[in-house]
């Protein structure tokens, strides 16, 4: 399984970019705000999902490995496959769609490309318990355009580098002070965890 590539982006299509690794092109298919914040020629590290259908292969990347883990979570849904998945993550940063399936708000998430009401509502129904707590409540907007800061928590995902699920490691982060250095805030989340 290919669990992330790092190379050069050497051509950038709609919905996906080509990264070199060592004289290799793979096609990798990202999402909206991940698109918006790469440049060709742009070194880059994506983590990856390699789905294998019966007539095709394809790549899916994540800058973030908190959005990797929210594409797996999306695509155990009934009638939600990759594409519908990516479609998702595309409405706003990994934080904003988590926030929304914890919120049960199935409003935001039927503003994806192809995912109607009752997918939404499935989707938070299947996963509003696995993703965590809310970090903030009430309705979230839809956004298409990315800020200058990263859109992931370098906290998060180490957390769940080190094997915590997507749900855990949100609630030991969240008693954890923001302002803190990325190392204090896995520092203070562990310790909870003990």
């Amino acid at each position: 399984m290919i669990a992330h590539l790092s190379g050069v982006i050497t051509e950038k299509l709609s919905t996906s970019i080509i990264i070199d690794v060592h004289g290799v092109g793979y096609e990798v298919t990202i999402s909206i705000p991940d698109a918006e914040s790469t440049n060709l020629h742009d070194q880059v590290k994506f983590y990856t999902y390699h789905a294998i259908r019966d007539t095709s292969e394809e790549l899916y990347g994540f800058s973030s490995l908190a959005a990797k883990r929210l594409f797996e979570m999306l695509i155990t849904v009934n009638g939600i496959g990759p594409k519908a998945a990516m479609s998702i993550l595309s409405l706003g940063n990994p934080e904003e769609v988590r926030n929304a399936i914890a919120n049960t708000d199935a409003a935001f998430i039927s503003k994806a490309s192809g995912v109607g009401k009752k997918s939404a509502e499935r989707v938070i129904v299947d996963l509003r318990d696995k993703v965590g707590l809310p970090s903030h409540y009430g309705t979230t907007e839809t956004k298409f355009t990315i800020s200058a800061e990263p859109a992931h928590d370098e906290a998060l995902d180490a957390l769940i580098a080190l094997g915590f699920p997507l749900k855990e490691a949100t609630a030991a982060l969240a008693n954890v002070d923001a302002a803190l250095s990325v190392e204090e805030r896995i520092r203070e989340a562990l310790k909870q965890r003990q």
